[in-house]
């Protein structure tokens, strides 16, 4: 599981989030709708998606 990657795109605004899910978005390199990082599969990355789910959609490589 270390050695796969996921694609994180985020789909929605920012607007009317709460600071944790603000500051979860920053952590994942992410700030704006339609912006898309690359990170590693692993439990850390799977939290921080689990706070913001209904804004980012997640492709697995």
């Amino acid at each position: 599981m270390s050695d796969k990657k996921i694609t994180i795109t985020q789909v929605r605004s920012m607007i009317g989030c709460t600071k944790k899910q603000k500051a979860t978005i920053k952590a994942l390199g992410l700030g704006r709708p339609n912006y898309r990082v690359e990170k590693p599969d692993n439990a850390c990355t799977r939290g921080q998606i689990r706070v913001v789910q209904h804004m980012v959609k997640v492709e697995e490589q």
